[in-house]
């Protein structure tokens, strides 16, 4: 195996991980943007949650007195986790080195990783939100998961690879048709953005109500720089679930072997272009739907579950 890598190929990886990390406040803003527009209330601006991050990290963290180093590190862990994922996801282009470190099977164990500690977080201090939010978290992520990679597996069936840099390769040079394998399992990937982004009809990401609240109730007791190190991984951890639908259903327009900064601009637009559209549908689907109760969160990825297991069937029928 040739381990040497080109500098071109360090600097494509270095600038897609930097535009990652720096597009994602700006897509939390756009979604937010977007269900403002669709409730017929006062859009917030695009860069809010820029300036709410920037508020943060200039104020002094408050620590609870039963608070361990567990609970400080945590905030690091999780940024840490997200930006390692966004190395792995093509965004711009499939010529990431670091991707070839790391499968699908490894990111959602890099998404698990995150949640663990997240959730470890919330029962620290010991308060009853905190250690409620865990539980909720752990059961959504225990049915997430494995629907997330039966997701995977359909697509990875098509390609013979379970590299996502090589599967979007593979779909751009097939010649564009309907598979009803990708359409069960796009369904179903949907389903499961929504629940692992805490976002309606899973969860709320705007509510403070104790009957209902996941991710808000194990953050509760965070604050300044460790707050906005959680906020930043949640839009982060949203902008790299977005890419991996590109990856796996929208691959056009991601460049190929790259060459220098100048190659990857014409792959821009269309990334904004996904991105504005993404979150607009995201934003629709929450201005649409009524937040579930609970106890049927686990029906709703149940179905997603559901759904992709038919998608990866379809594809083993027609494949023989």
């Amino acid at each position: 195996m040739n381990l040497s890598i080109s500098p071109a190929a360090l600097f494509v990886q270095l600038v897609a991980v930097l535009l990652s990390v720096a597009l994602a406040p700006l897509f939390s803003g756009w979604v937010a943007q977007c269900r403002a527009w669709l409730s017929n209330r006062s859009a917030p601006p695009l860069w809010q949650p820029y300036a709410r991050i920037a508020k943060l990290l200039r104020k002094d963290a408050v620590l609870a007195d039963d608070a361990t180093a567990l609970f400080r590190f945590v905030p690091y862990i999780l940024f840490g986790s997200m930006v390692a994922a966004a190395a792995i996801i093509p965004s711009l282009s499939t010529d990431l080195p670091f991707a070839q470190a790391a499968d699908v099977i490894a990111l959602v164990g890099l998404f698990a990783l995150a949640r663990v500690f997240i959730a470890l977080a919330g029962m620290d201090i010991g308060t009853a939100f905190g250690s409620l939010g865990s539980r909720r978290e752990m059961l959504i992520g225990f049915l997430a998961e494995p629907a997330l990679l039966m997701v995977v597996f359909t697509a990875s069936l098509m390609t013979g690879s379970t590299l996502l840099p090589t599967i979007a390769e593979a779909l751009q040079s097939q010649k564009l048709a309907l598979h009803a394998s990708l359409a069960f399992a796009g369904v179903a990937f949907v389903m499961v953005l929504l629940a692992e982004n805490a976002r309606i009809p899973v969860d709320n990401p705007t509510t403070h109500l104790e009957l209902t609240m996941i991710h808000e109730a194990m953050v509760l007791e965070y604050s300044a720089r460790h707050l906005a190190l959680v906020e930043w991984a949640s839009s982060l951890k949203l902008f790299n679930y977005a890419c991996i639908g590109f990856a796996l259903f929208l691959p056009w327009g991601m460049a190929g072997r790259a060459d220098g900064l100048l190659w990857l601009l014409p792959a821009l637009p269309p990334l904004l272009l996904k991105l504005a559209a993404v979150g607009f549908g995201i934003a629709l689907i929450e201005t649409l739907s009524a937040k579930l109760r609970l106890f049927r969160a686990p029906e709703f990825l149940a179905t997603a579950f559901l759904l992709a297991v038919l998608g990866l069937l379809v594809r083993l029928m027609l494949a023989h």
